[in-house]
């Protein structure tokens, strides 16, 4: 028995609890019914707990050679591999070990009951509504149980820990109805189960137990169990009037209360949410809702996402398949649509709320754009979208523009491109009223030209619009936005007051730099955002652009950033200098 887990014996629990999350796979995912039976349960901590390990074995040797250096390296790569909110609370747990035992030589009996505690509190924190039955209550008991244990060993802590999740597990039926109708237990408890034994099966507490034949439906341990409940029964139980999608982003570039803010908002969106961080500024979101556009929208408002995935519930394995042996499929950007012309109202799936009036529009596909300037709005319809021209005059009702624009495509699906911060509401509007006429608008976040530029360059219509959606939407996110304008007042910016006839660089809509002259402030400019990396630099310029600007930077990049693709476009925006994006 071992009294402490060093580094090796922590590889070795994260390899075991891999090999047994294989096992155990398609039982877990067979009786996945809550909060949504689409049998991914299992395949989601799989997928995790690979994560974790794969990060493991590509930390360097000094890192991982301490004991909370390799559990940092797992909890960091479940984070960013998590699968669907069983795997961001896995990924909790991890964190909950790591932050425990840092600095420490030695994972002892007395880090666990301190490190399950603390995992018991991240894990529920993150989450913005933790219901009892569900792997919350498994865990919070297994902390509990370790937390009054009066030995200091570890391999007694193990598995009074896992006697108190087991115990906890079987519980779970007469706490979550959905669960004691199908008569099993909740699928992320038994998956918690299955990592508690493996690592009281690596101290040596635990090697006289089968994780293969362990119960999964309701009943004690000990005392007889219902037979598993088909697919099909998983699925009535479930119901499917919930939301049509599973969303995922990694976000960076925030802090605790932005994240905070962003639970709330997911929270009244959809439901199954979770925000969860790794302590060091990185966050994984989940979300269960039918408006994919708004759930990333708010996290580009509150942060960076990146690695947008999306699960449509509708594409999980039927009833009749069975599990697919890697959970449902994800929104696959190769794949060609199978909405295709004429197919049955009812079978049509995309990013929004069901189509109303399916009769109304003819075409399947469109997108729509906003543009400010005569040359933008010309660039942007010769990529293929359909336009909002400028407005000729003030007073004019944009909503009602666009949403004549909108209509006027007859398409099905729309993916709609606002052109800045100010026409977002306008966008919501006139989507929300094209829905209620019988078109499926989904209102990409954007939050500047050169943004729409990118998300436009990645539509490709042979896509499912729900994966073509959020392709664009990632392009979008991934572009960061930079600009110079000539300042028209006195102001106090970020960066020290400025006066008229100064040159503003801004980055995401922040003042970073005050110059006198356009053409050093926007190579200053480019500079910084180039200091994070990129690959690919786009320039709008605008109606302020001075002669001899876009010869500048062009230089600039040629002698500085000989790597970095450039390409420019003259737009003509008023009250502009210049657009940058950098991808």
């Amino acid at each position: 028995m071992l009294q402490a887990l060093d580094a090796d014996a922590v590889s070795r629990w994260a390899d075991t609890c891999v090999a047994d999350l294989e096992a155990n796979r398609e039982e877990i995912d067979r009786i996945n019914v809550y909060p949504v039976a689409d049998a991914d349960t299992g395949s989601n901590l799989l997928h995790t707990m690979r994560s974790a390990l794969d990060s493991l074995r590509r930390a360097p040797a000094e890192v991982t050679s301490a004991v909370g250096g390799a559990i940092s390296a797992l909890a960091k790569g479940a984070l960013t591999g998590a699968r669907g909110n069983s795997g961001v609370i896995l990924s909790q747990v991890l964190r909950g070990l790591a932050e425990t035992v840092q600095g420490a030589s030695s994972f002892t009996g007395v880090a666990l009951r301190a490190a399950l505690s603390r995992a018991d509190e991240l894990a529920t924190a993150a989450v913005a509504r933790p219901v009892p039955g569900t792997v919350l209550s498994v865990l919070h008991a297994a902390a509990q149980a370790a937390g009054e244990t009066e030995s200091d060993s570890l391999p007694v802590v193990a598995a009074a820990a896992l006697d108190a999740a087991e115990r906890a597990l079987d519980r779970t039926p007469d706490q979550l109805a959905v669960l004691a109708r199908a008569g099993v237990v909740d699928a992320g408890g038994r998956g918690l189960v299955v990592l508690l034994e493996a690592l009281s099966s690596v101290v040596g507490g635990g090697s006289d137990r089968d994780t293969g034949t362990r119960a999964a439906t309701g009943g004690t341990a000990g005392g007889p169990a219902a037979e598993p409940p088909s697919a099909t029964a998983a699925g009535e139980v479930a119901g499917a009037s919930g939301p049509a999608y599973e969303v995922m982003y990694l976000l960076s570039d925030t802090d605790a209360d932005r994240a905070d803010e962003l639970r709330g908002i997911l929270d009244e969106l959809g439901d199954s949410v979770s925000v969860a961080g790794d302590g060091a500024g990185l966050w994984s979101v989940h979300v269960h809702c039918d408006d994919i556009g708004f759930a990333i929208e708010a996290g580009v408002q509150r942060g960076r996402p990146h690695d947008i995935r999306v699960l449509r519930f509708a594409d999980a394995a039927s009833p009749s398949e069975g599990p697919s042996p890697t959970g449902p499929r994800q929104a696959d950007p190769t794949q060609a649509d199978p909405t295709a012309v004429g197919a049955p109202a009812d079978q049509l799936r995309s990013c929004s709320p069901p189509i109303k009036s399916p009769a109304a529009p003819s075409n399947l596909r469109a997108v729509v754009a906003m543009a400010g300037s005569a040359p933008l709005a010309e660039l942007l319809s010769e990529e293929g979208a359909s336009v909002l021209q400028p407005d000729p005059e003030p007073g004019t009702d944009r909503m009602a523009e666009l949403l004549a624009v909108i209509r006027d495509t007859r398409a099905r699906h729309v993916c709609l491109l606002p052109d800045g911060p100010a026409s977002l509401d306008i966008a919501e509007q006139a989507a929300g009223l094209a829905r209620d006429g019988g078109q499926d608008v989904v209102v990409v976040p954007v939050l500047s030209p050169v943004q729409g530029l990118a998300a436009l360059a990645v539509h490709d219509p042979r896509r499912r619009p729900a994966a073509d959606c959020v392709a664009m939407a990632e392009a979008a996110a991934a572009t960061r936005r930079g600009e110079v304008v000539i300042a028209d007042n006195t102001a106090l910016t970020w960066v020290g007051r400025c006066e008229p006839g100064d040159a503003l660089g801004l980055i995401d809509g922040e003042v970073v730099i005050i110059g006198a002259d356009p053409i050093r402030t926007a190579s200053d400019l480019l500079d910084r955002m180039l200091s994070v990396g990129g690959e690919l630099v786009t320039i709008l310029l605008g109606a302020d652009a001075p002669d001899g600007l876009l010869t500048a930077l062009s230089e600039r990049l040629r002698r500085a950033h000989p790597e970095v693709d450039l390409t420019s476009f003259d737009g003509e925006l008023p009250a502009t200098v210049l657009l940058l994006g950098v991808e």
